[in-house]
């Protein structure tokens, strides 16, 4: 009898080699079971018994029934997965191309996009909405959702287009409030200050802001060096977790050949914010240092030989090249006293500051503003053009005082705005020290986000 055990135990062993090698899964699944749930089948009881001579040994046969638990590792076979893909729109966009880049090959939902009014009016041809979409592993699409931010007014929209049958589709279309959210970054410069800034993820609205911050401070044109940093923290405003525009900078320091500066936006109640030193220093100037964020000066206030009038005269302005379209902002708070056409100048702008202070803006393409009407710091007022006296586009920027012209850079860098008040300072000390430990962390926060 021993050596009929022994047979069938080494069968027993050899069948199960079979199948643990040809299906490893089942087998492991099968063990699992048995373990778990005491299924029972062909195993020898041994009754023990206080001395070793009077062991007995029988053995006993049970039925087992299979487990639903071996349906496991066939649905592991062929898993099911949904794809997602988030893409911005181009504005050579068509239907075909965006879903191409969204990974979707579908040719009914690419009809029903076609026919859909928003998608043609809202999603196609126009660049940066921001598209997420939701496909099968077959590429066939489940779901779509298109948003973007058309206004100022904290709102978004949201349009949503799912999949119902095999090639029928729903869509709806929102309106829901962006969410504010901070965030901090760190830049090097190696090559340009907009360079530093795309390398390390920074929305060039933001370099922009940083540049206006320090206008009456540094001269971004000829002062700017490889090696220069700057810590920047700054609002950005979200739709569904998802960036749609930059708000705010909040605080900033630059290092520029080796000298630090700071600054911090701060509101004192009932007064109009604005930036400041950590210190409490007002950076604020009541005049913008230019009436075009980006551009480059091509004839400065001096005397210079008239491209026109071929003659030696004294240039009463600063003449910015740009390309036609260009905007153009007011650089200070003011009313408009003229807006239409004035001889050599073509379409001019000419705002009213105080009972003293006037500016001009000349040649321009279009006029955003009307005789009589306020306006504020940074708004746009008008284009950048070539109408009037010009051989190119570009735009003549005059600075008076009492009629007499002034050179508009000096007169930038020498107006700054009012202090924060005394009692108001021991709150602005509180804030200004919680910002300058935001921008102590901006760096690790940068690598942070790349890795």
């Amino acid at each position: 009898m021993k050596n009929g055990l022994i047979a069938a135990r080494d069968k027993l062993l050899s069948h199960a080699a079979h199948l643990l090698e040809h299906h490893p899964k089942h087998v492991t699944a099968a063990l699992a079971a048995l373990m778990l749930f005491g299924g029972g089948g062909a195993f020898a009881v041994a009754a023990i018994d206080a001395e070793p001579d009077r062991v007995t040994v029988r053995q006993v046969l049970e039925s087992v029934e299979p487990l639903p638990v071996l349906e496991q590792p066939r649905a592991l076979d062929a898993p099911s997965l949904n794809l997602y893909r988030t893409e911005t729109t181009r504005a050579t966009d068509t239907v075909e191309t965006l879903l191409s880049r969204l990974g979707v090959n579908d040719a009914g939902a690419a009809a029903y996009l076609r026919s859909n009014p928003v998608v043609r009016t809202q999603v196609l041809g126009r660049a940066g909405r921001l598209i997420t979409a939701e496909a099968t592993a077959d590429h066939a699409l489940v779901k779509m959702t298109a948003r973007w931010a058309p206004t100022d007014d904290g709102q978004f929209k949201r349009l949503v287009v799912e999949r119902l049958g095999s090639d029928q589709f729903i869509s709806r279309l929102e309106t829901a409030p962006l969410t504010a959210s901070t965030r901090l970054s760190s830049a090097t410069v190696r090559s340009s200050l907009f360079g530093a800034a795309d390398d390390a993820g920074i929305p060039d609205a933001v370099v922009s802001q940083v540049v206006e911050i320090f206008s009456s401070q540094i001269d971004f044109s000829r002062q700017l060096k490889v090696g220069d940093r700057f810590n920047v923290v700054y609002e950005t405003l979200e739709a569904d977790g998802e960036a749609m525009r930059t708000g705010r900078v909040l605080s900033v320091d630059f290092l520029n050949n080796g000298k630090n500066y700071q600054a911090m936006w701060y509101e004192e109640p009932g007064r109009k914010g604005s930036y400041y030193s950590l210190d409490g220093r007002s950076l604020s100037t009541s005049y913008l240092a230019s009436p075009m964020e980006f551009s480059r000066v091509t004839s400065s206030f001096a005397m210079r030989l008239h491209p026109i009038l071929n003659q030696w005269k004294a240039h009463l302005g600063v003449d910015y090249g740009a390309a036609i379209g260009t905007p153009v902002r007011v650089i200070g708070d003011g009313v408009v006293g003229f807006a239409g056409v004035k001889n050599g100048f073509g379409n001019v702008i000419i705002v009213r500051h105080n009972a003293t202070d006037e500016t001009v803006y000349a040649h321009l393409s279009r006029l955003d503003v009307r005789a009589g009407q306020s306006v504020t710091q940074g708004q746009r007022i008008g284009a950048v053009g070539m109408t009037g006296w010009a051989t190119g586009p570009h735009l003549h920027f005059e600075y008076r005082v009492n009629g007499i012209h002034q050179d508009p850079t000096a007169m930038a860098r020498r107006s700054v705005a009012a202090e924060i008040s005394a009692q108001a300072m021991p709150a602005f000390r509180l804030a200004a020290k919680a910002m300058n430990a935001q921008l102590q962390a901006a760096p690790s926060a940068t690598v942070a986000h790349m890795q």
